[in-house]
């Protein structure tokens, strides 16, 4: 769990993990630099309890959620990894489900569902899995493009999944999602669960809502994440037309020329392809206003 200036927040989040069915965990809290008092407020659980240890980030791991995670990745014990957020809730049965599933179906990975939550704590129900879906490389187009949501507290892995895979530090949002495509792509197998295991805060301080309020470190981070799974994808022969059209997409939406240029550099097309995308380019905000109102018709 990294940290950094959640005094307010973390203690709920800690409480949740030390209320998990299964027992046998450890926690390693990262703090990222804080300046709060959020050592004095957990204080009083590290002493009640020595599966929860606090650390400070060292200087050879840059400031950031990526490089806590590598630090916290570098100490674990564990056969199972989660990244979990210092201002979330955790559901009593989400180690002792996944864990569960993993061992018994010899799989390297768990995704499970998340519920939001703001002022008020969640309603937390019984854990009921009523629908299974196995997830490997073949889906890395829905991953991908995102139909699967692989948030980075949604997710159990085999600690082996790490074995030769350690965050990007340099990238400041959407880290998450480039880490987890390259684990996939290198032919991991794991499910996909429908019970809800993960209840996640919704407010304006974080990385998301950084991202959606147009900060421009997010939106930089977000376009590096894109060129370095264009990188991936295109060397493991994984990349499809519908992966192409999607991050050309992302690049419309974005209004972002430079990083439309890159993808097509990466992609190292020939001169016709190249004409069609940038037609697509060209053509794509003219057809959208059609597009919403054909969609406005059919309702």
């Amino acid at each position: 769990m990294a940290t950094y200036n959640r005094s307010h927040f973390i203690l709920e989040a800690l409480s949740s993990i030390q209320n998990q069915i299964y027992s046998n965990w450890e926690c390693l809290i990262i703090d990222d630099g804080g300046t709060d008092n959020t050592i004095e407020v957990i204080t009083p659980i590290l002493q009640q309890d020595s599966r929860f240890k606090f650390l400070k980030r060292p200087d050879n791991y840059k400031k950031g959620l990526p490089g806590c995670r590598n630090f916290g990745l570098d100490l674990a014990k564990g056969d199972f990894i989660i990244f979990f957020d210092d201002d979330d809730i955790v559901h009593p049965d989400n180690l002792k489900i996944c864990i569960e599933i993993l061992i018994n179906e010899n799989l390297d990975f768990c995704h499970y569902q998340k519920l939001s939550f703001e002022k008020e704590n969640p309603l937390i129900e019984k854990s009921e899995i009523s629908r299974k879906e196995s997830l490997s490389k073949e889906d890395i187009e829905r991953i991908v493009t995102q139909k699967i949501g692989l948030a980075s507290c949604t997710v159990m892995w085999k600690k082996k999944c790490f074995s030769k895979i350690r965050f990007k530090e340099n990238l400041l949002y959407a880290e998450e999602w480039e880490c987890y495509t390259r684990i996939i792509s290198n032919n991991f197998k794991g499910v996909m669960i429908d019970a809800i295991l993960y209840y996640y805060r919704k407010h304006a301080v974080s990385n998301t809502g950084d991202f959606y309020t147009n900060n421009p470190i997010s939106r930089l981070s977000k376009n590096e994440a894109i060129l370095l799974i264009l990188k991936n994808l295109k060397e493991k022969q994984l990349l499809t037309d519908s992966i192409i059209l999607y991050f050309v997409t992302v690049s419309l939406s974005f209004k972002e020329f430079n990083l439309f240029n890159k993808i097509i550099k990466i992609l190292d097309l020939n001169i016709f392809q190249k004409f069609q995308l940038k037609l697509f380019y060209i053509s794509y905000p003219l057809r959208m206003p059609i597009y919403k109102m054909k969609k406005r018709f059919k309702k």
